[in-house]
């Protein structure tokens, strides 16, 4: 399955500045008997952000209309716990194309390279930084270069490069999953195939 290609993004961005968020507090585990990649945003941080009637508990962040974006800027240690993929695909379905954090657990970090979703490790300084320059004015914005590899504070120019597979990054810049990338290369396997008969 295809997903949008990744260049540049520049965004406002979302704040979650709490550490240690596993992939249950992502996607609680009542909600992965789906298979499909659908509907899963609408469950996104679910007991986070619903009280038991279902009503929305107004101090969650993504009940909050002061904030929006495609980026969400997370505290360190984003994604650990169980390998669940729904994890990264409800931050998509959300709508989020870029999760920032200062450390990310290796599991959800491929899951969300896999789906067309950057997770761009910084410094826990700059990220303490990108936090500060929301608190003073949440409709700051942040660009993310995949090309360049680098994330940009836009109202401080203040910037830091990312590393990233370039397997992986070749993948997100034509909006190929490994599927995808695979026949794209049809044309050199069939011949490579020919030439070995």
């Amino acid at each position: 399955m295809a997903y949008d290609k990744f260049t540049v993004l520049k965004s406002s961005a979302v704040p979650l500045p709490i550490e240690n968020v596993d992939t249950d507090q992502i996607i609680p585990a009542r909600f992965l008997k789906a298979t499909k990649r659908e509907g899963f945003g609408d469950n996104l941080f679910r007991d986070w952000r619903y009280n038991a009637d279902n009503s929305p508990k107004a101090d969650f962040v993504l009940n909050n209309a002061t904030y929006s974006g495609k980026i969400l800027v997370a505290g360190k240690n984003f994604g650990s716990g169980s390998s669940r993929e729904h994890a990264a695909w409800a931050i998509y379905d959300y709508g989020f194309r870029c999760v920032v954090s200062s450390f990310f657990a290796d599991i959800f970090k491929g899951n969300s390279l896999n789906i067309g979703i950057l997770p761009v490790t910084v410094s826990p300084e700059f990220l303490e930084k990108i936090f500060a320059a929301i608190q003073k004015d949440p409709k700051t914005e942040l660009e993310v270069n995949l090309d360049k590899q680098t994330i940009t504070l836009l109202s401080t120019g203040e910037h830091e490069s990312f590393q990233i597979n370039g397997y992986k990054k070749h993948n997100l810049m034509n909006g190929f999953d490994d599927i995808d990338y695979l026949q794209s290369m049809k044309s050199e396997i069939v011949e490579f195939a020919k030439n070995k008969v």
